[in-house]
């Protein structure tokens, strides 16, 4: 096997079907071979990094002109692109709080299942008896997929004298972004519903009270309580609660930056939720987050040097899975 200064880099190794760059990579150059060695750690990436010298990040890091100063060094820039933007989306998204599970497909086309009965319940049956049984089909509709980007404009001029780690921050800024629409995508569909589910039920409530979020808890049984979801006013008024204000949770919040309520559920803000509106559910049964491919970036261009318009985005929906894990209390907005 050809070690990693041995490789071939070329544009194609960003088309071939199901795999990313870097997968292509680690089949050419796997990160197995390179256990005991200095190299440990490392994955092909950046071993290429490596291999080229082009330092990414600290005091210092290279200009963008270093990725260019070969053609196969090019072919390394819209990896370094992607995995800059999926930084920034690793960051700050809150995603992960409300998903249980992640499908990644390469087309567009995606239905998740649907349940018949969601009792769950393990009745004793008699010797000989039929077991209650629970029917999982495809759901009736396709799960929406939405793209969502945006597009870092620049001169070649202004940008390729510009530190790495600099331009690290303005695209992991757009991963920031992204992960905050995908956020407010997953809690549009527990609202509204993806097509084949409805959306939850919310109770009325004049204000938020403590025996609210107690009403909450009860409803979502067999499921467990672990997540709520509040725009910036629901999170206020959920932290202006007696109950709310414990001082563990407050030990907490300091030391992790996670709100955690009473009963133990994480507070997930999601600041372009509609006010009014409360979501409580059950993170490990509530929604799927279905993804098309990775990051994506237009690398043919980047690779020829037109830097003028770093396009990125990435596609993603998000699917009903058990009705029953999530309900809802919707207030009066003062």
């Amino acid at each position: 096997m050809a070690g990693y200064e041995h490789i071939t880099l070329e544009k194609g190794m960003y088309s071939v079907p199901g795999k990313s760059f870097t997968q292509v990579l680690e089949e050419l150059d796997r990160s197995e071979q390179y256990r005991g060695t200095p190299l440990e750690g490392l994955d092909a990436f950046q071993r290429q990094l490596k291999r080229f010298d082009i330092k990414v990040s600290g005091p210092g890091s290279d200009p963008v002109e270093r990725f260019f100063a070969t053609s196969a060094g090019a072919a390394l820039f819209p990896e370094y692109v992607s995995r800059a933007v999926r930084q920034g989306m690793e960051r700050v998204s809150q995603v992960n709080d409300l998903v249980a599970t992640v499908t990644r497909i390469d087309g567009m086309d995606y239905r998740t299942i649907d349940a018949e009965d969601e009792t769950w319940q393990a009745a004793v049956v008699s010797e000989g008896a039929q077991l209650p049984q629970t029917t999982l089909r495809l759901g009736s509709g396709l799960v929406p997929l939405y793209k969502r980007g945006r597009v870092l404009s620049s001169s070649y001029e202004a940008l390729r004298f510009q530190k790495l780690d600099l331009l690290t921050v303005a695209l992991g800024q757009i991963g920031a972004g992204i992960a905050a629409a995908q956020l407010e995508d997953a809690v549009d569909v527990l609202i509204n519903g993806d097509g084949s589910k409805d959306g939850i039920t919310f109770a009325s409530s004049t204000s938020l009270s403590y025996a609210d979020f107690l009403k909450l808890w009860g409803s979502l049984a067999p499921y467990q309580l672990n997540a709520i979801a509040a725009g910036t006013d629901g999170i206020q008024k959920l932290l202006q609660i007696s109950e709310f204000k414990d001082a563990q949770a407050g030990l907490n919040f300091q030391g992790t930056g996670k709100l955690v309520t009473p009963l133990g559920a994480a507070l997930v803000h999601v600041p372009g939720m509609e006010e009014g509106k409360i979501i409580a559910l059950d993170k490990n049964c509530a929604l799927e987050m279905v993804q098309a491919g990775d990051v994506l970036v237009d690398s043919d261009k980047l690779i020829d040097r037109q830097l003028e318009k770093i396009s990125v985005s990435a596609i993603a929906g998000f699917a009903r899975i058990f009705e029953g894990a999530a309900q809802g209390v919707s207030y009066t907005v003062e």
